[in-house]
């Protein structure tokens, strides 16, 4: 398949938004990409529109030149063009003989980034030349690349503080590297210690100075990598380069999608395909996934805690208009707003969180009254219901409807944990439970107590709710909570569950592990049967 893209399906030229996640991103510590995993990565960077993605070094290692020879093959783009990553010829050679810049060619890739040393002691140090010769071998590569008819872009390592040291020079290599033909001359605060009003005032001058087009690459070093920038575009930079949820070496790059919602929703840019940005928080965590890497919940714009909100004054302004707590829609970027319930709970978080959970209240102010109190008494013991949407809304119905729901009633419980002669444990547990109107007891054991309690309830249940062979345990958190007296404590378990096709989370909180663990397993498996639409035994 083609790399070239057709020009209808491609935003404007006049404004690039150019991804590296796939060369400088996967040089994060903790992430490992195979070949695989970086073809999926470009087709979900295609599917969200950005102009470019630079698909690694060439020649460099094997992985990168097998990557660019199967994008040839497997991936029709169409919004982005694919872009190889090398350096400028060596010193004292020619570029039409140099190996190197050989396998940019045979890349195949319609876009070449050039990396130029810009700060005159890397050149003598790094480089070992001439601050001469290192404008010859940029003029030199780019002017042989473009008569091989590829697009150039130059990367201007270490310009910023290439500037501070010599910023005459620095400004010599832009211009060596435009007036040899380079569309895009990039400059790159490499060892991310710039700040947003120092990056605008350079740009501004180079810009000024030399006439090139500009494009920046902010790392995160300083934590201003976004504002550095949205700083440089302030100035006149037409080009940015950012890498997926900001992954990079050290602490990261300018991550893509706040610089994308940014130059979209508070520039009026129109920077992606029109209905992209909506695809913006899958995007997001589909390549999170990829990489095997947590979402960030606080990431903005895209991470799930973006748009939710806590504090009971937030919600009673939210309830009469959400645009007085949130900059933006949420929907604008594919992320929801969400309500958590806790002890600084209000009416308005109540009623809005049942809203979001389908429960209805029915404006009934004393009934809200009592979820509220109840919330706050038992997040007193040490429930927490932010992450436990499914025990939250069990207590709602409970409330609303006058008591709890139940498909099953426990008699009792018991797990054993037996300390074996050579070293390894058996995990044991026996459940008696009733359930329309059959008293039932279960043995099984497990790789834990835990699981062994888990598939007790199943052996128990699954004859009488055959549903249950769906559900799942997926995630178990627990926190042990200050102690009262000595040695003594309370334990908060929080457990995910699924039946394949969605997700619930419940808590339990007990004087141990396991007492902890049945409780957040009784709302797991009720809310479980909840949403399978089956009526309670009892």
């Amino acid at each position: 398949m083609s790399t070239e893209t057709d020009e209808t399906s491609r935003v404007d030229d006049s404004f690039h938004v150019f991804d590296t996640t796939l060369r400088d991103g996967a040089q994060r510590e903790g992430i490992n990409l195979t070949v695989a995993d970086k073809l999926t990565i470009a087709r979900h960077l295609d599917d969200f529109g950005v102009g470019f993605i630079e698909g690694g070094w060439p020649g460099a290692n094997p992985r990168d030149t097998e990557f660019f020879a199967r994008a040839r093959q497997e991936i029709d783009f169409k919004h982005a063009q694919l872009v190889a990553f090398g350096a400028t010829r060596r010193a004292g050679g020619n570029a039409a003989e140099d190996p190197q810049v050989k396998a940019l060619l045979d890349s195949g890739a319609p876009v070449i980034t050039l990396v130029a040393k810009s700060h005159d002691k890397h050149v003598e140090l790094a480089l070992r030349t001439t601050l001469d010769e290192n404008l010859a071998m940029v003029r030199d590569t780019v002017s042989y690349l473009r008569g091989q008819g590829r697009r150039v872009f130059v990367d201007c390592e270490h310009f910023f503080d290439g500037y501070k040291a010599n910023p005459e020079y620095a400004k010599a290599v832009v211009r060596a590297a435009h007036e040899a033909g380079a569309d895009v001359v990039v400059l790159c605060d490499t060892n991310g210690g710039m700040l947003p009003a120092q990056v605008q005032a350079v740009v501004a001058t180079v810009l000024a100075d030399t006439g090139a087009r500009l494009g920046i690459h902010a790392q995160d070093d300083t934590g201003c990598a976004v504002a550095n920038t949205l700083a440089a575009v302030d100035a006149g930079a037409t080009h940015v380069q950012c890498t997926a949820n900001g992954y990079g070496e050290r602490v990261g790059n300018a991550n893509l999608f706040p610089v994308v919602a940014a130059l979209e929703l508070k520039y009026g840019k129109r920077v992606l395909p029109a209905g992209a940005l909506a695809e913006m928080t899958r995007i997001s965590h589909a390549i999170a996934e990829v990489v095997n890497l947590t979402p960030s919940t606080h990431q903005p714009y895209v991470g799930v805690s973006a748009f939710a909100h806590k504090a009971g004054l937030h919600a009673s302004a939210i309830k009469v208009d959400p645009d007085l707590y949130q900059h933006i829609d949420p929907e604008l970027v594919g992320n929801t707003m969400r309500m958590l319930v806790s002890d600084m709970a209000g009416r308005a978080s109540i009623e809005l969180k049942g809203k979001e959970l389908g429960v209805d209240l029915g404006g009934d102010r004393e009934l809200v009254a009592r979820v509220v109190e109840r919330v706050k008494e038992r997040e007193l013991k040490g429930y927490t219901y932010e992450a436990a949407d499914a025990s939250f809304e069990l207590l709602m119905r409970a409330e609303v409807e006058g008591r709890a729901r139940r498909y099953f009633r426990t008699e009792s419980w018991r797990a054993i944990v037996e300390d074996r002669p050579d070293g390894t444990h058996a995990n044991e547990a026996t459940v008696k439970l009733w359930a329309k109107g059959e008293r039932i007891v279960a043995t099984a054991e497990g790789n834990g107590p835990v699981n062994a309690l888990d598939r007790a309830m199943r052996v128990a249940l699954e004859r009488i709710y055959p549903q249950l062979a769906k559900f799942e345990l997926i995630d178990y958190k627990v926190r042990i909570l200050e102690g009262r007296h000595g040695t003594e404590s309370t334990t908060r378990v929080l457990v995910t569950t699924s039946d394949g096709n969605a997700e619930w989370a419940t808590v339990g909180v007990g004087e141990n592990v396991i007492a902890a663990s049945w409780q957040a397993l009784e709302d797991a498996f009720t809310y479980g049967l909840l949403r399978a639409g089956i009526d309670p035994a009892e």
